[in-house]
Protein backbone atom coordinates (compact mmCIF):
# COMPACT_ATOMS: atom_id res chain seq x y z
CA UNK A 1 0.00 0.00 0.00
CA UNK A 2 1.57 3.36 -0.98
CA UNK A 3 2.46 5.74 1.80
CA UNK A 4 1.10 9.34 2.29
CA UNK A 5 3.51 12.17 1.44
CA UNK A 6 4.52 13.92 4.99
CA UNK A 7 3.46 17.67 4.37
CA UNK A 8 6.15 20.00 5.44
CA UNK A 9 5.52 23.21 8.01
CA UNK A 10 5.13 25.30 4.31
CA UNK A 11 3.03 23.06 3.10
CA UNK A 12 0.55 23.32 5.53
CA UNK A 13 0.55 27.31 5.07
CA UNK A 14 -0.85 26.54 1.53
CA UNK A 15 -4.68 27.09 1.12
CA UNK A 16 -5.71 23.62 0.05
CA UNK A 17 -3.80 22.64 3.84
CA UNK A 18 -5.66 25.13 5.64
CA UNK A 19 -7.35 23.10 8.28
CA UNK A 20 -9.51 26.27 8.72
CA UNK A 21 -10.19 26.74 4.95
CA UNK A 22 -11.14 23.27 4.84
CA UNK A 23 -13.67 23.62 8.06
CA UNK A 24 -14.92 26.63 6.71
CA UNK A 25 -15.98 25.27 2.88
CA UNK A 26 -17.59 22.39 4.49
CA UNK A 27 -19.29 24.64 7.07
CA UNK A 28 -20.73 25.83 3.73
CA UNK A 29 -21.32 22.85 2.14
CA UNK A 30 -23.47 21.54 5.57
CA UNK A 31 -25.08 25.19 5.52
CA UNK A 32 -26.39 24.84 1.78
CA UNK A 33 -27.52 21.51 2.39
CA UNK A 34 -29.54 21.82 5.51
CA UNK A 35 -30.69 24.83 4.07
CA UNK A 36 -32.21 23.48 1.74
CA UNK A 37 -33.96 20.33 3.85
CA UNK A 38 -35.06 22.87 6.38
CA UNK A 39 -36.82 25.29 3.64
CA UNK A 40 -39.70 23.47 4.41
CA UNK A 41 -39.93 23.05 7.97
CA UNK A 42 -39.61 27.14 7.60
CA UNK A 43 -36.31 27.00 9.74
CA UNK A 44 -33.38 28.15 9.75
CA UNK A 45 -30.32 26.13 10.88
CA UNK A 46 -29.63 28.01 14.50
CA UNK A 47 -33.31 27.51 14.95
CA UNK A 48 -33.18 23.96 14.14
CA UNK A 49 -30.37 23.44 16.97
CA UNK A 50 -32.70 25.17 19.69
CA UNK A 51 -35.16 22.95 19.30
CA UNK A 52 -33.03 19.99 18.98
CA UNK A 53 -31.82 21.14 22.71
CA UNK A 54 -35.12 21.93 24.02
CA UNK A 55 -36.16 18.46 22.31
CA UNK A 56 -33.37 17.05 23.82
CA UNK A 57 -33.50 18.89 27.42
CA UNK A 58 -36.85 19.70 27.73
CA UNK A 59 -37.73 23.14 29.61
CA UNK A 60 -34.05 25.18 29.72
CA UNK A 61 -33.19 29.09 30.80
CA UNK A 62 -31.61 30.98 27.38
CA UNK A 63 -28.25 31.15 29.76
CA UNK A 64 -28.12 27.57 28.86
CA UNK A 65 -29.23 27.31 25.67
CA UNK A 66 -26.38 29.52 24.72
CA UNK A 67 -24.08 27.59 26.76
CA UNK A 68 -25.14 24.58 24.35
CA UNK A 69 -25.03 25.67 21.31
CA UNK A 70 -22.06 28.23 21.61
CA UNK A 71 -24.25 31.34 20.64
CA UNK A 72 -23.78 34.71 22.53
CA UNK A 73 -27.28 36.76 23.78
CA UNK A 74 -27.24 39.11 21.12
CA UNK A 75 -27.49 35.90 18.21
CA UNK A 76 -29.54 34.10 20.89
CA UNK A 77 -32.49 36.25 21.69
CA UNK A 78 -33.44 37.35 18.25
CA UNK A 79 -33.81 33.57 17.14
CA UNK A 80 -35.75 33.06 20.15
CA UNK A 81 -38.11 36.08 19.92
CA UNK A 82 -38.60 34.50 15.62
CA UNK A 83 -39.13 30.91 16.96
CA UNK A 84 -41.88 32.34 19.86
CA UNK A 85 -43.81 34.71 16.72
CA UNK A 86 -43.68 31.59 14.68
CA UNK A 87 -45.24 29.64 17.64
CA UNK A 88 -42.69 26.82 17.87
CA UNK A 89 -41.42 27.98 21.58
CA UNK A 90 -42.80 29.61 24.86
CA UNK A 91 -40.40 32.38 26.98
CA UNK A 92 -41.47 32.67 30.01
CA UNK A 93 -39.40 34.80 33.27
CA UNK A 94 -38.22 32.04 36.03
CA UNK A 95 -40.37 31.55 39.46
CA UNK A 96 -37.27 30.80 40.69
CA UNK A 97 -34.70 33.97 39.22
CA UNK A 98 -37.33 36.90 37.49
CA UNK A 99 -33.63 37.87 35.73
CA UNK A 100 -33.73 34.56 33.72
CA UNK A 101 -35.72 33.37 30.95
CA UNK A 102 -36.68 29.77 30.41
CA UNK A 103 -37.77 28.46 27.32
CA UNK A 104 -39.74 25.22 26.49
CA UNK A 105 -41.26 23.67 23.45
CA UNK A 106 -45.19 24.25 22.29
CA UNK A 107 -46.83 21.09 20.71
CA UNK A 108 -46.20 22.67 17.44
CA UNK A 109 -42.13 23.36 17.43
CA UNK A 110 -42.28 19.82 19.30
CA UNK A 111 -43.51 18.22 15.61
CA UNK A 112 -40.89 20.58 13.92
CA UNK A 113 -38.43 19.57 15.81
CA UNK A 114 -39.28 15.91 14.76
CA UNK A 115 -39.74 17.15 11.18
CA UNK A 116 -36.62 18.45 10.82
CA UNK A 117 -34.23 15.66 12.61
CA UNK A 118 -35.94 13.13 10.23
CA UNK A 119 -35.17 15.53 6.96
CA UNK A 120 -31.34 16.23 8.65
CA UNK A 121 -31.19 12.37 8.44
CA UNK A 122 -31.71 12.18 5.26
CA UNK A 123 -29.10 14.67 4.36
CA UNK A 124 -26.66 12.57 6.81
CA UNK A 125 -27.46 9.68 4.20
CA UNK A 126 -26.81 11.73 1.45
CA UNK A 127 -23.01 12.14 2.42
CA UNK A 128 -22.15 8.17 2.11
CA UNK A 129 -20.84 8.39 5.05
CA UNK A 130 -21.44 5.35 7.18
CA UNK A 131 -22.44 5.90 11.30
CA UNK A 132 -19.00 5.05 12.26
CA UNK A 133 -17.06 7.49 9.92
CA UNK A 134 -19.51 10.03 11.37
CA UNK A 135 -18.92 9.18 14.48
CA UNK A 136 -14.96 9.26 14.33
CA UNK A 137 -15.26 12.90 12.36
CA UNK A 138 -17.41 13.69 15.12
CA UNK A 139 -15.02 13.27 18.05
CA UNK A 140 -12.22 14.31 15.97
CA UNK A 141 -13.69 18.33 15.65
CA UNK A 142 -14.35 18.08 18.87
CA UNK A 143 -11.03 17.64 20.29
CA UNK A 144 -10.08 20.22 18.08
CA UNK A 145 -12.83 22.38 19.13
CA UNK A 146 -11.50 21.52 22.98
CA UNK A 147 -7.93 22.39 21.81
CA UNK A 148 -9.27 25.51 20.40
CA UNK A 149 -11.47 26.68 23.38
CA UNK A 150 -7.56 25.88 25.62
CA UNK A 151 -5.86 28.35 23.49
CA UNK A 152 -8.61 30.61 23.03
CA UNK A 153 -10.03 30.41 26.84
CA UNK A 154 -13.17 29.25 25.14
CA UNK A 155 -15.38 32.25 24.86
CA UNK A 156 -17.96 32.46 22.47
CA UNK A 157 -16.87 35.79 20.69
CA UNK A 158 -19.65 38.05 20.28
CA UNK A 159 -18.13 39.92 17.13
CA UNK A 160 -18.63 37.02 15.19
CA UNK A 161 -22.89 35.96 15.77
CA UNK A 162 -24.43 33.27 14.05
CA UNK A 163 -26.49 34.58 10.84
CA UNK A 164 -30.54 33.52 11.01
CA UNK A 165 -31.65 34.36 8.49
Amino acid sequence: MPTQPTATAEDLLRLEHHVCFALQTASRAFGSLYRDALREQQITYPQYLVLLALTEHGELPVKRIGELLRLDSGTLSPLLKRLETAGLVQRTRSAQDERSVDVKLTAKGATRSTDSQRALRACAASLGLDPAELQVLQGMLQRLTDRLDAVTGGAVDPGTPVADN
